[in-house]
């Protein structure tokens, strides 16, 4: 990205503040693969909201689709999507990172560009709920999720329960030696594997055990709920509840976030969001359950909000092929080595 045409932008959206009688100067900002950040600083007496109203304007001046804008402390920002936008390659990440701790996935990089991960065992962690329309990116999410966790993590400090009603998501998992079960396809079987797993972690109370870890990822609550109805929220209410103590780890995709489908209970034992582009501010406000996130006019395709603490991190998803998964699964050894080389 050329600096002129940075300062030609920063220029644009300062000649729009003016034309309204704003006072406000472009200070800063950051270029990320996906898009342009310019930070901007309000005399004391502007409103916010005001600002907020000349988003069209500002799309318009500048030649986008859309520019999303939002407060962060006394700054303002405005986020404009770049043409040349490019992909965060997992292979890529993964050997920038280097060494993961344990029981630690790869997410992919936050808006400075710094690699962005989560401990799955963090007593802030404990579950997920990840959110976003078909395009989001969710299911590649899953999938960076999962293969960074299997890559440096063997058998015995992690296991994992992977549940892919459509059958097009999490399949290219089978044969990973982590798998208790193979990806369960079909909606019956899948509710009887939910309620074992609860028995398990029952039986894990009763011995006071919780190793090895075991991660439990259902892409498309909505289409299990269809078939399992209230036997589907009662097992993940049971295992959202008390599964972290018993060392078990749950992390649910929909692309429908409304409470019918996420369920109260099993929305307030979620406390990570990854939230994708969603339909509408209702949507964006159920997923991360908060309002004004933006959620709505995320760009798709891996543009991601982590939503924990009552902080919010923008980031980009890591892409994965499955042939990479593949590659993983009959040859572990080899894939790392050649990852790290």
């Amino acid at each position: 990205m050329k600096t002129s045409q940075l300062d030609r932008q920063a220029d644009l959206i300062e000649a729009v503040l003016s034309a309204h009688k704003i006072k406000g100067r472009v200070f800063g900002g950051v270029v990320t693969p996906r898009f342009i950040r310019f930070d901007m600083q309000l005399s004391y007496e502007m409103r916010v909201q005001r600002v907020m109203a000349l988003r069209e304007e500002m799309a318009m001046h500048l030649g986008v689709p859309d520019v999303r804008m939002y407060r962060m402390g006394n700054t303002l920002r405005v986020e404009i999507p770049r043409s040349d936008m490019a992909y965060v390659r997992f292979e890529t990440l993964y050997r920038r990172v280097g060494d993961l701790p344990e029981l630690t996935a790869i997410l992919g990089v936050d808006q400075e560009g710094v690699p962005l991960l989560m401990k799955i065992t963090s007593p802030d962690v404990a579950h997920m709920l990840v959110a976003g329309t078909t395009g989001s990116g969710k299911t590649m999410l899953l999938k960076t999720i999962v293969l960074s966790l299997a890559l440096t993590n063997p058998q015995h400090r992690i296991r994992m329960a992977l549940i892919d009603p459509k059958g097009r998501g999490l399949v290219a998992f089978n044969g990973l030696p982590h798998l208790i079960h193979p990806v369960e396809t079909d909606p019956e079987r899948a509710v009887r594997l939910l309620e074992g797993l609860v028995v398990e972690m029952e039986r894990r109370d009763r011995l006071h055990f919780h190793r090895p870890a075991i991660l439990v990822v259902v892409d498309e609550l909505a289409d299990l709920r269809m078939i399992g109805g209230q036997r589907v929220e009662q097992a993940l209410i049971r295992l959202t509840q008390r599964g972290r103590e018993a060392g078990i780890h749950v992390v649910i995709a929909t692309q429908r976030p409304q409470s019918t489908i996420i369920g109260g209970v099993v929305k307030a034992n979620l406390p990570v969001r990854l939230v994708g582009a969603v339909n509408s501010p209702e949507d964006a406000k159920v997923a991360t359950g908060m309002a004004g996130s933006g959620a709505n006019r995320l760009r798709g395709r891996g543009d991601f909000l982590l939503v924990a603490r009552h902080e919010t991190i923008r980031f980009q998803v890591a892409f994965v092929k499955d042939a990479m998964i593949r590659t993983a699964i009959s040859n572990p050894s080899f894939l790392v080595k050649e990852l790290a080389s």
